[in-house]
């Protein structure tokens, strides 16, 4: 058991997997996120060079204008902060692409700064003092130029760099979910199939199945339940022959009462024909001596024959279907509850000679004795009970219940009494173990109960129909196999 695979280390370690996963998409978003948080900052710095060089211009025009010590000023300590920028941001910027566009850019601010402090030492009417400024303004612009480009591929890099981003975790993101389907599906496969599995079986089981159920999985925990449902099946197999077998015993109370008044009349006729051939044993002529045996013989085995259907009936056996006439088989169990019948009771058989039926003949006799005796405590010492069994072809008219239905041809039979009747709510729980709405002492409740596990078992089905004070009808519905309708067996 303990090598067995288990349900509980299945979950966790999808649990386990599904983590991970969460985990590293969680590290690779960070990760991602920080590169591009870099990548968002060193867009600032060169943003703030590209400004700082639009500075250097805007001071270099008004000093070209207005000809002020302050406006030079303002342009060299701006020269002075991009070179300070170029210089302490060189480990940042290593990262960009254009590392010789940046180094360009330090040589011309250096070019530049030599250019404005030459044309700022010319005098006003030297005659070179209009060509250095045209040459410190192309510098300038070509240093404005420098900036802005590496600007705008900074950007343009940066824009790459979330597009590639956002790619990716879309594509992370689908295939997590994609991972997670299938994740699901195997454990759908591996743990709730089999769970439904044996939700199918324990519904089966409470709707009257007995076979026993097969491993769905072999997990530890699958393989455990089944086991055990394994051990309540048998279980229940046993305790309901206990209840099968206490209530033919209680059936056998009955039928001794009908066995005793069975056995009366033979021995009557066996001790009178004794009597007589006793009485007249020396006078009497051969021919009427053995008529008098005849008779005893006769009577013998009548007794015998009712002492073997007792026997027969009491025998434990197991269940075994044999092919016999219905009609005689109820015949004998009325002679079995003849002395408990009252007078005023009329029991009527309409079943024809002919009806074979398919069953366990010892276990059919019980359904019957059950089913007889409860109409008869149905019914304060008068009223009528009827017996009537057809053989039913699939597509015949149908007239019972529509919650007793049986595929194929069927055996119908129908045992109505003219009886008190039940209320619904007794008739909703008639089959129920132990329900009896008898006194004290007069019953356990297991007689319907029995019936309707000795149908059952047969594959037919059993209901009933009653109004209180009109009488209770039972329906029976067996399965007729082919070889049901062969001769009987000896």
């Amino acid at each position: 058991m303990l090598l067995l695979p288990s349900l509980r280390r299945k979950i966790t370690f999808a649990y386990l997997v599904v983590a991970a996963l969460i985990l590293a998409v969680s590290l690779f978003t960070f990760e991602s996120l920080k590169r591009v948080e870099a990548r968002i900052l060193l867009s600032e710095r060169i943003s703030a060079l590209f400004e700082t060089a639009m500075e250097i211009r805007r001071f270099e025009r008004n000093y070209f204008l207005h000809a002020q010590a302050a406006d030079l000023a303002e342009n060299a300590d701006y020269i002075n902060r991009l070179q300070g920028m170029l210089s302490d941001g060189r480990a940042g910027f290593a990262q960009l692409d254009s590392t010789g566009k940046l180094d360009e850019l330090a040589a011309l601010t250096g070019k530049y700064r030599q250019q404005i402090t030459l044309y700022a030492e010319t005098p006003i009417r030297d005659l070179q003092r209009s060509a250095r400024e045209q040459q410190v303004r192309a510098t300038g612009k070509e240093l404005v130029s420098i900036t802005e480009t590496l600007v705008q591929t900074e950007r343009q890099l940066l824009q790459s760099s979330l597009a590639t981003f956002r790619v990716t975790l879309v594509f992370i993101v689908v295939g997590l979910a994609l991972f997670m389907i299938a994740l699901g599906q195997a454990l759908s496969r591996r743990v709730a199939q089999p769970l439904q599995q044996m939700e199918a079986n324990v519904a089966a089981i409470s709707a009257g199945s007995r076979d026993t159920l097969t491993l769905p999985s072999q997990d530890r925990e699958i393989v455990s339940i089944t086991l055990a449902f394994n051990q309540m099946l048998k279980e229940l197999e046993v305790r309901q022959k206990h209840l099968l077998r206490s209530e033919k015993l209680a059936s056998l109370g009955t039928l001794l009462s009908g066995v005793a008044h069975e056995l009366n009349n033979p021995l009557s006729n066996i001790w009178s024909s004794c009597q007589l051939l006793q009485e007249e044993l020396n006078d009497a002529d051969p021919a009427y001596q053995q008529t008098l045996l005849a008779q005893i013989d006769e009577q013998c085995e009548r007794a015998r024959h009712i002492v073997s259907s007792l026997q027969d009936f009491a025998r434990e056996r197991h269940f075994s279907r044999e092919t016999f006439p219905l009609r005689p088989m109820l015949e004998q169990t009325l002679r079995f509850l003849k002395a408990g019948v009252p007078g005023q009771v009329a029991i009527t058989l309409d079943v024809a000679e002919s009806l074979n039926l398919y069953a366990d003949r010892q276990r059919m006799q019980q359904v019957f004795l059950n089913l007889i005796q409860n109409a008869l405590d149905a019914m304060s010492g008068s009223g009528s009970i009827a017996i009537t069994a057809r053989q039913r072809g699939t597509g015949d008219a149908d007239d019972f219940p529509a919650d007793c239905e049986v595929k194929g041809d069927t055996m119908d039979i129908t045992v109505r009494d003219s009886g008190a009747g039940m209320t619904a709510e007794c008739l909703e729980r008639i089959f129920d173990p132990f329900y009896t709405t008898k006194d004290v002492g007069h019953g356990m409740g297991l007689g319907l109960f029995i019936v309707y596990q000795i149908i059952e078992e047969h594959g037919g089905c059993i209901s009933a129909r009653s109004v209180e004070g009109q009488g209770t009808t039972f329906f029976i519905r067996l399965p007729l196999a082919a070889k049901q309708t062969g001769k009987p067996n000896d």
